[in-house]
């Protein structure tokens, strides 16, 4: 018993060592969080249970993506879930500063990403607004209301209303489907056209709206229904 902090601390530079030379590919999923884990619990063998977490959750992303408190409701420590939030908003800062760089139209891989890592995941459906300057270039990126996309009547207005605030010249209208199916229902539709109608009036072009879900994501534009 008396060897097991050494074997521990020895386990852990070797991740280290391989993470420094050959970045974050040359790590497993479990390895990853075994490693993020340790930053809350220094003192404890992380390799279990950053495997029971995988393996509960459904992955990395669902694991990520899982609100800090819906963890700590589901008996996760605080040192543990505070590990996760920091890994989670130091990716998500890192997206959004690459799609901050260059005007949101021409950067859609950077905003894909973004988009799929800030949102994925999310166990409930959340709607965000990037509001766009004349020249594209992202003005303010909103959560705006979290659940279903029904009552498109308040929700245009809502938007519109911020549009106006921010002096923003285009949208794109962004939310995920918890089930993972990003396939555009009759309620994203219709939300989507209420929209474009309401910005006619306005002068504020709704560029796209995109949903977000676990197995892909789907452009209304790209699919003819903007």
């Amino acid at each position: 018993m008396g060897d097991k902090p050494d074997d521990t601390q020895g386990h852990r530079g070797r991740l280290r060592e391989r993470l420094l030379q050959g970045g974050g590919d040359t790590l497993l999923d479990h390895e990853l969080v075994e490693y993020l884990l340790t930053t809350g619990l220094p003192r404890v063998d992380t390799k279990k249970k950053a495997k029971e977490l995988l393996a509960t959750y459904g992955g990395i992303g669902r694991l990520l993506g899982t609100p800090p408190e819906v963890l700590l409701r589901e008996g996760l420590s605080e040192p543990v879930v505070g590990a996760l939030a920091i890994a989670r908003a130091t990716a998500e800062r890192l997206l959004e500063t690459k799609m901050e760089e260059r005007p949101v139209l021409s950067s859609w891989d950077a905003l894909g990403d973004y988009l799929h890592a800030t949102m994925a995941h999310e166990l409930v459906e959340q709607v965000r607004v990037l509001f766009l300057n004349g020249k594209n270039m992202l003005l303010s990126n909103e959560a705006m209301w979290r659940g279903s996309v029904d009552e498109a009547a308040v929700h245009v207005r809502e938007v519109m209303a911020r549009a106006i605030t921010l002096g923003a010249s285009a949208i794109i209208i962004v939310h995920n489907h918890p089930s993972g199916d990003p396939t555009p229902s009759q309620a994203d539709i219709r939300l989507t056209r209420d929209l474009v109608d309401a910005g006619r009036h306005m002068k504020v072009t709704v560029h796209d709206h995109v949903i977000v879900g676990a197995r892909g994501r789907v452009s209304l534009r790209a699919q003819g229904l903007l």
